[in-house]
C-alpha cells in the first residue's frame, strides 16, 4: 500500500504505523466493537476499494502465554511455604478454596497506609516482625495507663494473644524471620487492655483510641464462652461504638471486627454476645481447611463472614508470630480470624480508602462465597444471597473484595425503622411491617440488619429458643436453646440481630416464633411470658447498587442502515470481572466476578450467588437442581438440601418425598420427617395467632404403629402401662387392631387378683372378654 497521511485520514480516523515496516500501517475506527466476534465485513470491504490498498487485514486477539517458570509469589521467610491459608491454590498446596490474598497482592494491595490495632493483652512491639510496621500512635496501655502496650510476661506465656494476632494482619515480608501478615504492609497497633480488671470504662477506652488515626479495631473477646452468659457492652462501650461509627475516619466510620466466639462445646450461642450481635461489629466465623465446621464454633444468625482457622486435631492451624520474638504454628479458634479478617479489609482499604463502615459490610456480603463451606442450613435468601448460621455470607474472598473496592460508589445513607408490637396487648403478634412509608427520613425499603428488641419473663433462659422469618420467607434463628442456662433472669430489652435478609425487602410480614422446650433440669414449670418486643428495621430506600452512568447506552443491536456500532464506555455492572464488559447489564460481562448462568440462546448472565433450584459446579456455572429440591449440592434427586413447597425432606438423607415414609413423623416446623425413634416425650410450641401467644404441650403422635407395637394414648407401645388394658377392635374392612385403652378401675384394684385367679384368666384365654380384661389388665398385658 502505498498512501500519503493525507489519503490515510480520508480513509479512517486514525493511523498509525506498525514499528518500523515500510509502508504498513494500522487503522483503528473508533465505531468497531473492541474484542468482537464478528467480522467487520462493511468496514473491511471499504478499505480494500481504495485503489492504492494492496493488502489488508483485520486485526483479531491471539492467546499467548508467558514463558516464565511461574507467576506465584515467593518470600523467603522461614514459614512461608507452610502458610497454606494464603497461598492453598499454588502447585505445591492442594486446598479446596483459597480467600485469594495473593490475588489482591498482585493487584498492589498490601494495606500501605492502613492502620490496624488489636484490642488484646498487649503486643511485643519489639518482635522482629512486627518492629517495622508497629504504630506507636495506634497503642496504649489501658491496664498500666501508659503508651507501652508490651505485654506482662510470665512462665505460662499467659499473656501472647495480641502478639499472635498482630502477626497474622501485619508482619513483615521477606524479612527472612518467620511469617508474612496479610496486610503485610500495613500499620499495626495494640491496646493492653484484658491483662486485669476489664470494666466498661477499659473497653470504651480502648474501643474510642484514635478515631482519626487508627482505621480498623480487630478484638477476638467477649463474655464468657460458658453458654449460660448473656452480656454486652455498657453504657460507654455503647457510646465509644456510635462515637466511631459517626465521627472515625473523618465521618467514614471506624471499623469493627470481632470473633464471633469458641463456645460450640458449651452449646453456646453467640446471640448471647452482645458485640458480636451489634450491627456496629462485623462478626466473623470459622472454618477448618477442609470446609468442616470447627468443634469450637458458635452458631447464630448475626455472623457476617467467615476465614480459616482451626478444626479438629489433625487439621493445620495457623502461623504467626509469637511472644519473646518466636513464631508458633499453632494459633487457633475464632480469635485466629478475626484479625484474618482485618487483614483483608485492610487490603479493601488501600484499594478505596473512602469506603464507610457500611459500604465494606456490603463488599463483604457481595464477596464472599459459600464455596466448599460444610453446613447443613445453606439457603439463598430473596436477594439471591448464599448465608448460613454457621459461616455467614461465607468465606472472605480478598482479590474480589479489592475488585469492588476499586470501584465502588457508597451505598445511600442508612435509614431506621422502627415498629413497635402494640403494648396493650403485650404478646406475640404478626406484624404487617410498612418499612415507615409514612416517614421519608426513616422509610427503609432494601434491608441491611434486622435487629428484634425484646423483653420475656421466664423460668429458666435457656430452654427458650427464638425464629424469625421475613415476608420473603428467609428464616433466622435468632436464639437456639441453651443447656447451660439456667437462668431466671429471661431476657430484658436484649437486642437479637440478624443478617440473612440482606438484600430483601422490609414491608410486609414478619412472623415471631419462640419456642419453650421445658428441660428436666427445670426447677419451675410455670410458663414464660412475652413482655414486650420491637422490630427494627435498618436498610435504605433506594437500590444500594443504583449505579448509573454518566455516558448514554450504546445500543446492543446493528442498526439497518448502518454498519457500525459504538463501543459501549459507560459502567460495566457489579457482577462482570476484571475483563470488562460490552454493556451496563449483567448478561453482557466478558467474564463474571462470581457466578453465572447460562441459557437456550447461549447468552449467559452474571450474579452473584445461585438463584433458588440451582447449585454451583467447579467453573463457576450455577445449574439446575431436582425438580424436587428447593436447593441442592447436585443435580439428582438424592442432592436435596431443602424441598420444594408441597414436599418434605427425610431426615437422614437428602431426598424429597410427598408423604410421610413408615418409621417417621412429619415435623411441620422444619418440613422434615423425623424418625419416630427420636420422637421427644414433650414439645412445648407457642402458637402463633394474631393478637394472643397461647403456651400449649404438643407432643407429636403417631398415626400408624410398627408390628409388635400397640396405640397408647398418642404413642406406639410395646406393652400396654399400668392403668392400662389390651384392646380389640374390628374395623369395617374386617381387620383387627389392637390398642391399649385406659381402665375403668383404678390401677391398684387388681392386686387383690394378682394371685391365681388372674393367672388363670390368662392361662385359659379369657382375657378377650372385657370385663375380665380390665380387671386383670396388668396380667393380661404381660406378654407370654
Amino acid at each position: 500500500m502505498h498512501p500519503d497521511c493525507k489519503s490515510g485520514e480520508n480513509l479512517a480516523q486514525k493511523l498509525y504505523c506498525i514499528g518500523d515496516l515500510k509502508d504498513y500501517y494500522h487503522f483503528f475506527h473508533s465505531r468497531t466493537i473492541k474484542r468482537s466476534t464478528l467480522f467487520s465485513r462493511g468496514t473491511h470491504s471499504f478499505i480494500s476499494m481504495e485503489p492504492k490498498v494492496e493488502w489488508v487485514q483485520q486485526q483479531v486477539v491471539k492467546r499467548r502465554t508467558n514463558m516464565a517458570q511461574s507467576n506465584s509469589i515467593y518470600f523467603n521467610d522461614a514459614k512461608w511455604s507452610s502458610m497454606w491459608y494464603i497461598h492453598c491454590n499454588d502447585n505445591i498446596h492442594n486446598c479446596q478454596s483459597d480467600m485469594n490474598i495473593v490475588g489482591a497482592w498482585k493487584r498492589g494491595y498490601t494495606g500501605k497506609d492502613v492502620v490496624v490495632t488489636i484490642l488484646d493483652d498487649g503486643i511485643e512491639r519489639n518482635h522482629p516482625d512486627l518492629i517495622q510496621n508497629y504504630d506507636n500512635e495506634a497503642s496504649y496501655d489501658v491496664n498500666g495507663n501508659d503508651m507501652d502496650p508490651m505485654p506482662r510476661y510470665d512462665a505460662s506465656n499467659e499473656n501472647k494473644h495480641g502478639t499472635r494476632c498482630a502477626g497474622e494482619v501485619a508482619a513483615s515480608a521477606n524479612n527472612s524471620h518467620c511469617t508474612v501478615g496479610i496486610a503485610y504492609n500495613a500499620k499495626i497497633g495494640g491496646v493492653r487492655m484484658l491483662d486485669g480488671d476489664v470494666t466498661d470504662m477499659v473497653e470504651a477506652k480502648s474501643l474510642s483510641l484514635h478515631p482519626q488515626h487508627i482505621d480498623i479495631y480487630s478484638a477476638s473477646w467477649g463474655p464468657d464462652d460458658d453458654g449460660k452468659t448473656v452480656d454486652g457492652p455498657a453504657s460507654l462501650a455503647r457510646q465509644a461504638f456510635e462515637n466511631g461509627i459517626r465521627q472515625g475516619r473523618k465521618g467514614r466510620g471506624s471499623i469493627f471486627v470481632w470473633a464471633s466466639g469458641n463456645g460450640g462445646r458449651s452449646r453456646d450461642h453467640c446471640s448471647c454476645d452482645g458485640y458480636t450481635n451489634s450491627i456496629y461489629t462485623i462478626s466473623i466465623s470459622s472454618t477448618a481447611e477442609s470446609g468442616r465446621k470447627p468443634w469450637y464454633l458458635e452458631e447464630c444468625a448475626s455472623t457476617l463472614t467467615t476465614t480459616y482457622s482451626s478444626g479438629e486435631n489433625y487439621d493445620r492451624k495457623i502461623i504467626t508470630t509469637d511472644l519473646r520474638q518466636r513464631c508458633t504454628d499453632s494459633h487457633t479458634g475464632t480469635s485466629a480470624s478475626a484479625p484474618m479478617a482485618a487483614g483483608i479489609i485492610a487490603l479493601a482499604l488501600e484499594a478505596n480508602p473512602f469506603l464507610t463502615w457500611r459500604d465494606v459490610q456490603h463488599i463483604i456480603v457481595k464477596t464472599s462465597r459459600a464455596g466448599h463451606l460444610s453446613a447443613p442450613d445453606w439457603k439463598t435468601n430473596a436477594a439471591g444471597y448464599n448465608v448460613s448460621h454457621l459461616y455467614g455470607f461465607g468465606l472472605m474472598d480478598a482479590e474480589a473484595m479489592v475488585k469492588e473496592a476499586e470501584r465502588w460508589k457508597q451505598v445511600p445513607p442508612q435509614h431506621i425503622c422502627v415498629e413497635n408490637a402494640d403494648k396493650q396487648i403485650r404478646y406475640m403478634q404478626h406484624p404487617t411491617a410498612t418499612g415507615c412509608t409514612d416517614n421519608a427520613n426513616h422509610h427503609v425499603i432494601y434491608l441491611e440488619h434486622v435487629v428484634v428488641r425484646i423483653t420475656i419473663t421466664h423460668p429458666r433462659r435457656g430452654d427458650l429458643s427464638i425464629n424469625l422469618t421475613s415476608p420473603s420467607g428467609t428464616k433466622s434463628q435468632l436464639l437456639a436453646n441453651r443447656l447451660f442456662d439456667h437462668s431466671m433472669e429471661g431476657f430484658k430489652n436484649w437486642e437479637f440481630m440478624t443478617t440473612h435478609c440482606w438484600g430483601e425487602k422490609a414491608a410486609g410480614d414478619w412472623i415471631l416464633e419462640i419456642y419453650d422446650s421445658p428441660s428436666q433440669l427445670r426447677s419451675q414449670k410455670a410458663p414464660g411470658k412475652l413482655k414486650e418486643w420491637s422490630l427494627v428495621l435498618y436498610g435504605t430506600s433506594v437500590h444500594p447498587y443504583s449505579f448509573r452512568s454518566d455516558k448514554p447506552r450504546s445500543l446492543a443491536e446493528t442498526q439497518p442502515d448502518d454498519e457500525y456500532s459504538e463501543e459501549y464506555v459507560g459502567s460495566c455492572h457489579p457482577e462482570c470481572g476484571e475483563n470488562g464488559c460490552e454493556g451496563p447489564g449483567p448478561q453482557q460481562c466478558i467474564t463474571c466476578l462470581h457466578y453465572f448462568l447460562k441459557f437456550k440462546n447461549n447468552t449467559r448472565m452474571c450474579v452473584p450467588e445461585c438463584p433458588t433450584g440451582f447449585f454451583w459446579d467447579d467453573k463457576k456455572r450455577c445449574k439446575k437442581c431436582s425438580p424436587l429440591c428447593e436447593s441442592c449440592m447436585g443435580s439428582r434427586s438424592d442432592q436435596c438440601s431443602a424441598c420444594r413447597p408441597g414436599l418434605y425432606l427425610v431426615e437422614g438423607g437428602n431426598n424429597c418425598v410427598i408423604s410421610c415414609p413408615g418409621g417417621f413423623y412429619l415435623d411441620l416446623g422444619k418440613s422434615h420427617f423425623i424418625s419416630l425413634q427420636k420422637i421427644p416425650h414433650t414439645d412445648w410450641l407457642l402458637n402463633l395467632r394474631p393478637h394472643v401467644a397461647v403456651l400449649s404441650q404438643t407432643p407429636p403422635s403417631c398415626n400408624e404403629c410398627a408390628v409388635g407395637y400397640y396405640f397408647e394414648e398418642w404413642r406406639c407401645v410395646s406393652s400396654c402401662s399400668v392403668g392400662y388394658y389390651l384392646a380389640e377392635q374390628t374395623t369395617d374392612n374386617g381387620d383387627v387392631q389392637k390398642s391399649c385403652q385406659k381402665s375403668v378401675f383404678h390401677s391398684n384394684e387388681e392386686s387383690w387378683a394378682e394371685g391365681s385367679f388372674c393367672v388363670l384368666v390368662k392361662k385359659n384365654n379369657l382375657c378377650q372378654r372385657k370385663v375380665l380384661q380390665q380387671l386383670c389388665c396388668r396380667t393380661c398385658s404381660l406378654k407370654g
